[in-house]
């Protein structure tokens, strides 16, 4: 039991060091979530598209300027919309569109992230 505690407290020291250097590298997924979460109703329940929704969009595009900011953005997307079986794909990849972003990929399930410029 004490080796178990031992090593949860190795773990999370390594995770307190280490994120803010991973962090650093690329956006989070937890940012991305949290710049969309407005989103959910309008993609998953033919919703209306919340003003905070539209925010978060162009918050998110300012965020990722570098092409591993973008990828890792594109990542989250594509797991975030795996993730949601109710996902409506014409409006995910019509999204930025809707609030006058222009992405330089569409948002899918299957988006190939790593092409991502």
């Amino acid at each position: 039991m004490a080796g178990l505690v031992k090593l949860s407290c190795l773990v999370l020291a390594c995770m307190i060091v280490a994120g803010p250097i991973a962090t650093n590298a690329a956006l989070s997924c937890g940012t991305v979530s949290g710049n969309l979460a407005a989103c959910i109703g309008y993609l998953t329940q033919n919703g209306p598209l919340p003003r905070g929704c539209c925010t978060g969009v162009t918050n998110l595009n300012n965020m990722a300027r570098t092409t591993p900011d973008r990828q890792q953005a594109c990542r989250c997307l594509v797991g975030a919309a795996n993730s949601f079986p109710t996902l409506n794909a014409a409006r995910a990849a019509g999204l930025p569109k809707a609030c006058g972003v222009n992405i330089p990929y569409k948002i899918s399930k299957s988006t190939n992230c790593n092409s991502v410029r």
